[in-house]
């Protein structure tokens, strides 16, 4: 079991640049992947994407990717040659033109800034590609290893929980054969007064479905019960099945409270609604 909410990061450097990436999930009834990442790699910003939906399935994903050039290696100095052989070719002609001394020399080049032009190293996509790649998988290992510690204290939380459901199970099975019981023994005696609608009532009354007889809902209680301290033990997403399943036992809860109101079953049946309320609460947070 892994908790939705959890959190990673990560870094990693390469030849010009450092990536950091910083990985944060919420509880969401579904995936929502929200993805920030600089304009150098919106290239492959669907490799990324695919690379977090192969570990998650479910639950608000913030992904923070970060790119940071390293020091000589942001920016180049370049030349305006054509500019340069214009300045050049111009001197020459005033020189030969007008008669004038001296020689054209470097010099020449740092009394003119409009020669050079200070730009910033793009990105290689092929170089950097692999880093970011490689960096998004470790933040994603450090956000899962979160959320299995989490998940593992939820689990513990929980089947707490089907321990005591488990037992109210098993007070119910006994109640509803104290009724059964009574019943029947009732039944009996109105047989035996003869009542002219004894023993219509008495046909009616013990049939399959009888008023009272929560027999087939503590059967179905418990299988859900039981189904339910598997399904926490699966591995992968389980968050959803689990409240599938909760909704099945709160429905049998229901009903046997409904068939059998007797104080003891109306009290055994709001325990196991306590129980399912705070199993409910804990799901909210299972992937």
């Amino acid at each position: 079991m892994k908790s939705m909410t959890g959190y990673g990061e990560a870094a990693g450097q390469g030849k010009r640049a450092k990536i950091t990436v910083q990985a944060r999930t919420l509880n969401h009834r579904h995936l929502d992947l929200q993805l920030r990442v600089p304009r150098e790699y919106l290239s492959i910003e669907e490799e990324i994407r695919k690379a977090i939906r192969q570990r998650i399935s479910r639950g608000r994903v913030e992904v923070f990717i970060a790119r940071s050039q390293l020091r000589g290696q942001g920016r180049k100095l370049e030349l305006d040659e054509r500019l340069l052989r214009q300045y050049l070719g111009s001197l020459r002609r005033a020189k030969s033109k007008f008669g004038l001394k001296g020689e054209v020399d470097v010099s020449l080049c740092a009394s003119l800034p409009e020669l050079f032009h200070v730009g910033e190293v793009e990105a290689g996509e092929d170089d950097e590609k692999a880093l970011v790649l490689r960096t998004l998988n470790l933040a994603l290992k450090q956000l899962e290893r979160s959320r299995e510690r989490e998940g593992r204290q939820l689990k513990l939380d929980v089947q707490t929980q089907i321990r005591t459901l488990r037992t109210v199970s098993g007070k119910l099975t006994h109640e509803g054969e104290r009724i059964t019981s009574r019943l029947r023994d009732s039944l009996s005696l109105r047989e035996g007064e003869n009542l002219p609608d004894g023993p219509k009532e008495t046909t009616e009354a013990m049939g399959p479905n009888f008023k009272g007889d929560i027999h087939e809902e503590v059967v179905r209680l418990k299988a859900h019960v039981e189904e339910l301290a598997r399904l926490i033990k699966e591995l992968g997403p389980v968050g959803k099945k689990v409240d599938f399943l909760l909704q099945e036992i709160q429905r049998e809860l229901n009903t046997i409270s409904s068939k059998a109101p007797q104080l003891p079953v109306v009290q055994l049946v709001l325990a196991g609604k306590e129980k399912v309320e705070k199993i409910r609460e804990q799901v909210q947070n299972l992937e």
